[in-house]
């Protein structure tokens, strides 16, 4: 993580080292969701963070735990709760998912986001 000369950090790919995984393959859904982030900015606690994340298409359970704000930069995603309401996001959109928030994340065709999350302590 880099900090620029007034202690502030920098969201972008070229201030981190990037991490490649998949999901675990229980929660794999559909497709081969390749996953790449830039965690650029983690707090003394460890509970907030900020970065980007970049997603191959397929379709992932999610259940989250953390509150997360996303800032879709590319791509189309869309988020299906577990009663069947989804909604679709794209280039340009700006969403929050509250900790709470059970369903499937799929990305329809690759996507990038600015995140900032807060994991509850």
């Amino acid at each position: 993580m880099a900090t620029g000369k007034a202690g502030i950090y920098r969201i972008g790919e070229s201030e981190s080292e990037a991490e490649s995984y998949r999901p675990a393959a229980e929660k794999v859904v559909s497709g081969d969701p390749l996953q790449t982030i830039w965690n650029c900015y983690t707090d003394k606690t460890g509970h907030f963070s900020a970065g980007i994340w970049q997603g191959e298409p397929g379709k992932v359970h999610v259940n989250y735990t953390e509150e997360e704000v996303c800032v879709l930069l590319e791509g189309e995603v869309r988020l299906t709760d577990g009663e069947g309401n989804g909604e679709t996001f794209r280039k340009g959109d700006a969403f929050a998912i509250p900790a709470g928030f059970r369903g499937t994340w799929e990305t329809v065709e690759r996507a990038k986001k600015i995140y900032v999350i807060l994991e509850k302590a």
